[in-house]
């Protein structure tokens, strides 16, 4: 999620827009079908993911397989069909990674699986709620709706650089714009779907962790030396640079939508 990018190309701008929306599309429509089909688009992502963090700790091509087998363990059991979202498929998520660590004695390798597993896990949580859609939808969009603020708010004021030893294109107006749209998506969201007000106030705050899982992904390709932690998305880089905000966001999202359980 780049916040400004003045020498961007109008051609290069209806490329990523295109190939956004298109993703969009594919993730409104998993959504819209069902757990099983969500659960598919979730966990083939969760795959190309883990092998793009392999690549930028720079694990060989061997490594890579041994950490995408690991992970497709608890993404497995992560099916509707199997156990379903739950601590089971938490505990596997750990177990996933303590594997990778004794097998690879990599353990920046093996906590891909951790930052790989915890928001899909979090995100089919969320999905098998019963208002599921519509909470699963709020937390995909939000991160989608502050990518754009961030954007265009950054390429149109521009200003003070928001961590220029990380990501010298993000600014602080970025930023801005970028809590503020989606606090404004909040408040729709509340007004016509009925989201509940825990959600609606925590907008703003998970746009802002949406904006450091993005500076957290941008470090990890400056330390590897890369522009793009892939090239499966034209116009987007990798998956993990389509998905960095949602990293974060999506456990958080996940805990305040089951915080009713825990009062009840």
């Amino acid at each position: 999620m780049n916040t400004t990018s003045p020498t961007k190309r109008p051609s290069d701008l209806a490329l990523r827009t295109v190939v956004g929306l298109g993703l969009v599309a594919v993730a409104v429509t998993a959504l819209w079908f069902g757990d099983a089909i969500f659960w598919v688009l979730c966990s083939v992502l969760g795959i190309f993911m883990m092998g793009e963090w392999a690549d930028l700790d720079g694990a060989t091509a061997s490594q890579k397989r041994l950490a995408q087998f690991a992970l497709s363990v608890p993404l497995a059991i992560m099916a509707p069909m199997a156990a379903g979202p739950d601590f089971f498929a938490l505990g596997l998520i750990a177990a996933a990674a303590f594997f990778i660590v004794i097998v690879q004695r990599r353990p920046a390798l093996a906590l891909g699986a951790v930052y790989v597993g915890l928001p899909i896990l979090a995100l089919l949580l969320i999905r098998r709620q019963e208002e599921g859609i519509v909470f699963t939808f709020w937390a995909l969009a939000l991160v989608w709706v502050c990518d754009i603020g961030a954007y265009f708010s950054g390429r149109t004021i521009g200003g003070p650089k928001l961590a220029p030893m990380i990501s010298p294109n993000k600014t602080w107006a970025g930023l801005a714009g970028g809590v503020l749209l989606a606090g404004a998506f909040g408040a729709a969201m509340h007004v016509f779907y009925g989201l509940p007000w825990r959600l609606t106030l925590a907008t703003p705050v998970l746009a802002v962790l949406a904006q450091g899982g993005d500076l957290f992904e941008s470090w990890l390709k400056r330390r590897a030396g890369v522009k793009d932690s892939g090239n499966l998305l034209p116009g987007h880089g990798g998956v993990l640079d389509r998905l960095d905000g949602l990293v974060p966001v999506a456990p958080v999202a996940a805990l305040l939508v089951i915080l009713p359980r825990f009062y009840s």
